[in-house]
């Protein structure tokens, strides 16, 4: 029987200045392998002590829609968009457009961000972010939904045509696992992230998303990193228990650099059908 926890992957848009070729051509491999979906990572402008891992990422939303067009099934995320960071018209727009070539395949995965100077470099108040992504979130599913807008703390009032419309609404995720964070997942989101927490703390944390969400039942997962490349696949497949036990409804894997993903993702997803017998 299937499994209820699915598998994705992160792309290696983390690597310093790799050639997209790679990266779309990982999406295919997962695409190809049963995965559920490809998820994006996003910065702006990191500083120069994170240039060596931050500093070669490209815009997740133009990338996608390339991958968009080189894919059928595999849902297509970012895993997260730094909201306060952005401009809303221009990011509903992108969203918009981009569920226009993939129908039903995207998530608008969004965070507050971590790194102060980031903020600093853009011009953003650090301090606002929590209420920045709130006002961003309201305003791009007013949008979305053909709702008129008026004038708001942080941004304008987007007053105006704002067409096309996606065909369906966006699933919204929420990364983080701060307390504001589970709140706003309470609010406004389809679906939680977490990030590198073992088995039992995402048990507890799932477990108190449920108590804020209910009656609503939220998608909560978790991503990993492989990024050495090294981990066998056994000992990550006995994580991926793990966190199956734990609640988890998905588990994003970032396989490592991109040239040497193919391998362990084949191995994987084929034990891992073996295991759930599909």
């Amino acid at each position: 029987m299937e499994t209820g926890m699915k598998l994705s992957v992160a792309l290696s848009n983390d690597e310093n200045v790799i050639g997209p070729e790679l990266i779309v051509e990982q999406a295919r491999v997962a695409d190809r392998l049963g995965y559920a979906g490809v998820w994006l990572p996003d910065h702006l402008l990191p500083p120069e002590p994170y240039g060596e891992v931050y500093g070669g990422v490209y815009e997740p939303l133009i990338l996608l829609s390339y991958v968009a067009a080189v894919t059928t099934r595999v849902v297509l995320g970012t895993t997260v968009i730094i909201a306060p960071l952005r401009e809303p018209v221009l990011l509903a727009k992108q969203l918009a457009t981009l569920e226009r070539l993939a129908p039903g395949r995207i998530v608008f995965g969004l965070g507050v961000g971590w790194e102060e100077r980031e903020f600093d470099a853009l011009g953003v108040p650090f301090a606002e972010r929590g209420a920045r992504t709130d006002e961003m979130i309201d305003l791009i599913n007013a949008w979305h939904r053909g709702e008129s807008t008026s004038a708001s703390r942080f941004f304008g009032s987007g007053a105006g045509v704002f067409e096309p419309r996606p065909t369906a609404p966006i699933a919204v995720m929420v990364g983080g696992m701060t307390g504001p964070a589970l709140r706003r997942v309470a609010r406004v989101a389809d679906r939680w992230q977490a990030f590198g927490i073992p088995p039992e703390e995402f048990r507890s944390r799932r477990e108190e998303l449920d108590r804020l969400t209910q009656p609503r039942r939220v998608s909560a997962g978790i991503m990993l990193s492989r990024r050495d490349g090294d981990e066998p696949v056994a000992e990550l497949l006995d994580l991926l228990h793990g966190y199956e036990r734990a609640g988890a409804d998905e588990v994003t894997i970032h396989f490592g650099p991109s040239a040497q993903t193919s391998a362990p993702m084949t191995e994987l997803m084929d034990r891992w059908r073996s295991d759930h017998r599909y």
